[in-house]
C-alpha cells in the first residue's frame, strides 16, 4: 500500500482596493466626457470664427442671435465628432 502526500503551495496576490467614488464623479471625470467637452468648445469657437470671416460684417453690426446660432452649430459638430457611431467604431 502506497500513500502519496501532495503538498501544494498556495500563493496569494495582494489585492489593493481604492475607495470607490460616486457614479456621477466617475461619469463626469471620464476620458470620453473630457474629450467631448473639449471638442464642443473647439467646435463652438470654430463656428464663431467661420461665421465672422464668411459674413464680412463688422462686430458692431452682428446680432447676438447670429453668434449663438453659429456657436451652437459648431458645438453640435464637436459633439457629433466624438459621439457618432463611427467615432465609437460601430459603422
Amino acid at each position: 500500500m502506497h500513500i502519496h502526500i501532495y503538498i501544494y503551495k498556495m500563493e496569494f496576490k495582494k489585492l489593493e482596493l481604492e475607495p470607490e467614488t460616486s457614479w456621477f464623479k466617475r461619469k463626469i471625470w471620464s476620458q470620453h466626457v473630457k474629450k467631448t467637452t473639449l471638442y464642443i468648445i473647439l467646435g463652438a469657437i470654430a463656428g464663431f470664427i467661420f461665421f465672422y470671416f464668411t459674413e464680412g460684417i463688422s462686430m458692431d453690426n452682428i446680432q447676438i442671435n447670429d453668434i449663438l446660432r453659429s456657436t451652437f452649430i459648431g458645438g453640435f459638430f464637436g459633439f457629433f465628432i466624438t459621439n457618432s457611431p463611427c467615432a465609437n467604431n460601430k459603422c
